[in-house]
C-alpha cells in the first residue's frame, strides 16, 4: 500500500522528490514477470496473505463499490480515479444487475441484450477511473421500484448476499462504498437493497459461520475495515477548499468525507471533473450524453461526499485531504496508529436515556507488533459523566484488548438528538480515534405506526445493530382530501421498568386527531402498547400533494411524557387528492369527449413532480374519469408546446423517454409496491417501419404484469388524437375491471395520472407533471390519489399473482466478464469458481472466416464460446454439452470486426458446482 503523506490537490506539474513505488506496484510488476517467466521473484520479501495473492496474479482490491445497476457508481468515479492515480488504490465494482430493465436512448435493445450493452458502458466509464474489475452478479433488473423488500424477494434473498460475500472474500477490499441503505423517501428500492446487502456483507464476510461453503471453495473469511455511503445529507461547499472547510451534515452524528472533483490529473492532463464527464457520457443508453459538463470555474466544481456508515479502524480528520476517507483503512494516518490496527467502539444500547447509565467498550487490536502503554479515553457531550480510566497497558502483537466505560447522560439531556461519541487510543506508537453514533431517547416514546415496509427496515437495523441508519427515515402516512381514517399509535417504553405516559398529538389547522390526548398506563419495560386514533381532514380546501408547502408534508408532532421527561417525534401526513367520479353509460373510445360521456369536473394534471419547471403552455393537462358496471373510462387532454421523439411502434416500452401518459390504479388502495397494481402507459403516436404515423401504443409498466397490452391487458381499449398544428394531444382509455390485479374497493381505489413531457429528439424526458404529485410517485402507491366509485359494490378480494420479469443477462454469456474472470479467477456472476485448470484453451488459430481452437475441460457440462473484438461479439457458438477432456471447436466470425481490433476467444464452462473461464487473444 502507498504510504506517502497526504497531498492537498496534486496538479499536472507537481513532483514528489524521493517517491518510491509502493509494495503493490512492485508486486503487480513482479506478478507479471512471474507469470511470464515462471521465476520466483519474491523469495526475500515477507508477504502478507493478501500480498501473496497479488503476487500469484489474483486480484486484491483496496476499495469495492456495491451498487444495483451499471451507472450507480458514476458520481464517485472522480474520487476513485484520484485515489488510484495519486495513492495507488485499486477499486472494483459489484453491480447486482446489468440494468436490462432500464431505458434505452440509443437503440431498440431490451432485456439481456440491453444488459450486455450497459455492461460495456459501465466498463468504459469505470475504466477512465482506473477500475479494471467489474463483477456483475446476474440478478434481474425487473423495473423501477421504491420497494427494497420486493427487490430482495425478486433477487432471491440471501442468494445474492452469498455472491456478494464470495466476491469480497475473493478480492479482500478494506473499504466498501455503497449507496444509501436507508428507507428514505424516494430511495430507489434496488439501490436501497443493494446497500442493505453491502451493510450485511460488511458485517458478516469475516464470520466463519456465514456461508461456510465458501471455505470449501478455498475462500477464507475476510473482514473489511470500513463502509461508506456515496453521498450525503447536509451542506458542503464547491471548489478546491471544500474539503478543508468541512461538511455540515443534517444528522449531527454523521461523519462526512470529501474528494474535490477538480483535482488535476497528471496522467490525463486534465481535471478529474472533465474525466468524470467522460465517464458520465459513457452511459449513453440512459440518455446521460445530455447531462451538461462540469463547470470550468474551479470554484464551481463539485465535491464527491462520502458518509461513514461504520469503521473498524481509526479515522482521519475529514478535512485533512481528499483521501481522508481511506486513511486508517488502506492508507496510514500521519502520526497515527500503525496501518491495520483495529479500533472499535460499541455500546450496550443505541437509544440512551437521560439520567440512565450505559456501557461503552473500546477494543483495540494490534497488527504485527505490540502497542505499548495503550490508554483509551472518551470525548462525550457536555454534561455527560464518564467512569473508567481507560488504561489498557501493552497490547501484544496480533492480540486485542478492551477498555470499558460507564456513561450517564444528564437527566435534562435533550431527547430525540443524535450524538457522536469519540474514542481516542493513545499509545507509544501513535494515536488514533474512532466514533460511535447514538440517539438520546425518551423513557417513553410514541408515534403513528410506520408503513409495513418502513417497519421492516427498522427491524432490520435493530437486528444488525445499525440503528444509526434510522436517522433520516421519516414516518409518513397519507390521507385522502376530506376523509377520515383510523391509524395505529404505537407507544414504546424504552426504560428498564414498567412506565405510564401521557401522549399528545399536535396537528395543523384543518387536520384533527381524535383523541388528541391519551393516557397510557403500565407499559411493560422494553415493550409497546398499540392504540388507535382517527385522523381527519376537516378542511377539504387544504392543498394536496406537493401543492402544499414543505413538499406536501403536514406535520404531526407526537409527544410522550413519562417521569417528567418529554420526548417528541416529528412525523408527517401527506394529503393526497380525491375524486368522487360519476357513472356514465355508452362511452365510445374515440379520443373525443362526447357531451354526456364524462359527467363532472376534470382533475388538474399539470403540477410538476420531477424535472424542469414548466408553464401551462409548455406542459399541462386535465383528466376526466367515469365508470360503468364493467370498466373505468379515462379521458386525458394534454397541452404541450413541443413534440418529443416519436418512437417506432416496436419500441413500445419505457415510455417516460418521450411524450406519454401513465394511468395508475391500485384496486384496493392498500398496495405496498407496484407489483400488485395496474399501470398503463400510452404513447400518443408511434412510427411504422416506413416512417408513417402508426397511431398510439400502450402497455403495462413497472406493475404486476409488464408488457404491451396486446399480451398483458388485451381487453383495454385506447384511442388518441395528436392535434395539428401541434399543441398537444388527447388520449382516451377504457380499462375493464377484469384486467385489474384484484377486485376493487370502490371507496378507496388508489389512482393517479401523470404526464411525461419531452421537448427533444434524444429519447430523454425533461419534465413530469400529474395529479397526485411527489418525487418518485409513479412507484409509490400510498401517495397516489383516492378515486371513489360510489355506485359500485365492493368486489371480493381476489389478488392475481404478479408476473415479474425474471430474465437477466448472465456472466457466462458475457465475453467481457469471461475475459476478466479468466484473469482474476473470481467466479462469473459471483458464483463458485471451479478453479484454475478446469478450463484451458490449448490453442486457437484464426483461419479464414472462423477460429479453430482446442479446449481442454477437467469437468464436463455446458460450454460457451465467443469472439470479442473489444466492442462487440463478432462470433459465437451455441451452448454445448461437453464431457471432460480435449475437444476442438470452431467459432465462425459472423460480425464486422472493428478496424485494428484484436480478437479474443472467450470461453466459459458452467455446471451445478460453479463455473470457469478462459480467454486467449488471437
Amino acid at each position: 500500500m502507498n504510504s506517502q503523506p497526504s497531498t492537498a490537490h496534486p496538479t499536472a506539474t507537481d513532483t514528489r522528490h524521493g517517491f518510491r513505488p509502493s509494495r503493490r506496484s512492485l508486486l503487480r510488476g513482479g506478478a507479471a514477470l512471474t507469470l511470464a517467466t515462471g521465476a520466483t521473484t519474491f523469495a526475500n520479501i515477507a508477504l502478507t496473505p493478501a500480498e501473496q495473492a497479488l503476487a500469484d496474479g489474483t486480484v486484491d482490491l483496496d476499495i469495492l463499490y456495491i451498487g444495483a445497476h451499471p451507472d450507480d457508481e458514476a458520481w464517485a468515479l472522480a474520487a476513485f480515479g484520484q485515489w488510484n492515480e495519486f495513492h495507488d488504490q485499486q477499486a472494483g465494482v459489484i453491480t447486482i444487475t446489468r440494468g436490462e430493465g432500464g431505458g434505452n436512448a440509443v437503440g431498440l435493445e431490451e432485456g439481456p441484450a440491453l444488459g450486455m450493452i450497459r455492461e460495456a458502458e459501465e466498463r468504459t466509464a469505470v475504466g477512465i477511473a482506473g477500475i479494471e474489475h467489474v463483477f456483475n452478479l446476474d440478478a434481474v433488473d425487473f423495473y423501477y421500484t421504491l420497494s427494497a423488500p420486493l427487490s430482495r424477494q425478486v433477487w432471491g434473498d440471501r442468494a445474492v448476499l452469498s455472491r456478494i460475500i464470495r466476491v469480497i472474500r475473493a478480492t479482500r477490499p478494506e473499504v466498501i462504498v455503497t449507496m444509501n441503505p436507508s428507507a428514505v423517501e424516494g430511495n430507489h428500492g434496488n439501490h436501497q437493497q443493494a446497500a442493505m446487502y453491502a451493510v450485511e456483507a460488511y458485517l458478516m464476510a469475516g464470520r466463519e459461520d456465514v456461508f461456510p461453503e465458501h471455505v470449501d471453495e478455498g475462500l477464507a473469511p475476510f473482514t473489511p475495515s470500513r463502509i461508506l455511503r456515496s453521498g450525503s445529507n447536509g451542506q458542503g461547499a464547491n471548489g478546491p477548499d471544500a474539503v478543508e472547510q468541512g461538511y455540515k451534515p443534517d444528522v449531527p452524528s454523521d461523519v462526512v468525507f470529501g474528494a474535490w472533483n477538480g483535482t488535476e490529473s497528471r496522467e490525463h492532463g486534465k481535471r478529474w471533473s472533465e474525466l468524470l464527464d467522460q465517464s458520465i457520457h459513457s452511459y449513453a443508453t440512459q440518455g446521460w450524453t445530455a447531462i451538461p459538463p462540469s463547470p470550468t470555474d474551479p470554484e464551481q466544481i463539485r465535491t464527491a461526499w462520502f458518509t461513514l456508515i461504520d469503521s473498524r479502524t481509526p479515522l482521519a480528520d475529514p478535512t485533512s485531504g481528499d483521501e481522508a476517507a481511506l486513511r486508517g483503512a488502506t492508507l496510514p494516518i500521519k502520526g497515527g496508529l500503525p496501518l491495520g490496527t483495529r479500533l472499535e467502539v460499541s455500546s450496550d444500547r443505541f437509544a440512551v436515556l437521560p439520567g440512565e447509565s450505559f456501557t461503552v467498550e473500546v477494543t483495540a487490536r494490534s497488527v504485527k507488533s505490540a502497542l505499548p502503554k495503550a490508554r483509551a479515553e472518551l470525548e462525550v457531550p457536555d454534561g455527560w459523566s464518564v467512569k473508567g480510566n481507560g488504561s489498557i497497558g501493552t497490547i501484544p502483537a496480533k492480540r486485542s484488548s478492551t477498555a470499558t466505560f460507564t456513561l450517564t447522560p444528564p437527566a435534562d439531556a435533550p431527547t430525540g438528538e443524535a450524538v457522536l461519541l469519540r474514542a481516542i487510543l493513545h499509545t507509544n506508537k501513535g494515536n488514533g480515534h474512532n466514533v460511535l453514533p447514538l440517539r438520546v431517547a425518551g423513557p417513553v416514546e410514541a408515534g403513528i405506526a410506520d408503513r409495513p415496509e418502513i417497519a421492516q427496515f427498522l427491524d432490520w437495523t435493530e437486528q444488525l445493530g445499525m440503528q444509526r441508519l434510522d436517522a433520516l427515515v421519516p414516518t409518513r402516512r397519507s390521507l385522502g382530501s376530506g376523509l377520515a381514517e383510523e391509524f395505529e399509535l404505537v407507544v414504546r417504553n424504552n426504560s428498564a421498568t414498567a412506565s405510564s405516559a401521557q401522549v399528545e398529538i399536535d396537528s395543523p389547522p384543518g387536520i384533527t386527531i381524535t383523541p388528541r390526548t391519551l393516557a397510557v398506563d403500565a407499559i411493560p419495560a422494553g415493550q409497546e402498547k398499540t392504540l388507535t386514533v382517527t385522523i381527519e381532514n376537516t378542511d377539504a380546501s387544504l392543498p394536496t400533494a406537493n401543492r402544499a408547502s414543505n413538499g406536501g408534508v403536514y406535520p404531526l408532532d407526537v409527544r410522550a411524557t413519562s417521569g417528567g421527561v418529554t420526548a417528541t417525534r416529528e412525523q408527517g401526513l401527506y394529503l393526497v387528492p380525491r375524486l368522487v367520479a360519476s357513472p356514465s353509460e355508452g362511452v365510445v373510445v374515440d379520443a373525443q369527449r362526447g357531451t354526456d360521456e364524462y359527467p363532472g369536473d376534470p382533475i388538474d394534471i399539470g403540477t410538476l413532480w420531477e424535472g424542469q419547471p414548466v408553464e401551462p403552455a409548455d406542459a399541462s393537462g386535465s383528466t376526466w374519469v367515469t365508470y360503468d358496471d364493467e370498466a373505468l373510462h379515462v379521458f386525458v387532454h394534454v397541452v404541450d408546446d413541443v413534440l418529443g421523439a416519436v418512437l417506432p411502434v416496436e419500441d413500445n416500452k419505457q415510455r417516460f423517454r418521450t411524450d406519454s401518459i401513465e394511468i395508475m390504479i391500485d384496486p384496493r388502495g392498500d398496495s405496498d409496491h407496484t407489483a400488485t397494481t395496474f399501470i398503463l402507459g400510452v404513447l400518443p403516436q408511434t412510427l411504422a417501419a416506413d416512417g408513417s404515423f402508426a397511431g398510439p401504443a400502450a402497455g403495462r409498466d413497472h406493475d404486476g404484469h409488464q408488457g404491451p397490452i396486446e399480451t398483458t391487458a388485451p381487453s383495454v381499449s385506447v384511442a388518441s388524437h395528436v392535434r395539428e398544428p401541434y399543441d398537444g394531444y388527447t388520449i382516451e382509455v377504457t380499462i375493464p375491471f377484469a384486467e385489474l390485479p384484484d377486485g376493487i374497493d370502490p371507496r378507496r381505489i388508489g389512482f393517479d395520472v401523470v404526464v411525461y413531457d419531452s421537448d427533444t429528439q434524444d429519447k430523454t424526458g425533461q419534465s413530469r407533471i400529474g395529479w397526485s404529485t411527489f418525487p418518485g410517485v409513479q412507484a409509490d402507491p400510498y401517495r397516489w390519489g383516492v378515486l371513489e366509485l360510489p355506485e359500485l359494490d365492493d368486489a371480493p378480494s381476489a389478488p392475481v399473482d404478479p408476473i415479474i420479469p425474471d430474465t437477466g443477462a448472465r456472466s457466462v454469456e458475457s465475453p467481457q466478464s469471461i475475459i476478466q474472470s479468466a484473469k482474476d479467477g473470481v467466479g462469473l456472476g459471483g458464483y463458485p469458481s471451479l478453479g484454475a485448470g478446469t478450463l484451458r484453451i490449448q490453442s486457437a488459430t484464426l483461419r479464414g472466416s472462423g477460429v479453430r481452437a482446442t479446449v481442454r475441460v477437467r469437468q464436463g457440462d455446458t460450454l460457451r464460446a465467443y469472439l470479442w473484438d473489444g466492442e462487440a461479439i463478432v462470433g459465437s457458438i451455441d451452448a454445448t454439452e461437453v464431457g471432460s477432456g480435449s475437444r476442438e471447436i470452431t467459432v465462425p466470425v459472423t460480425g464486422d470486426v472493428a478496424e485494428g481490433a484484436t480478437l479474443v476467444l472467450a470461453v466459459s464452462l458452467e455446471n451445478e458446482e460453479g463455473n470457469a473461464a478462459a480467454a486467449k487473444a488471437l
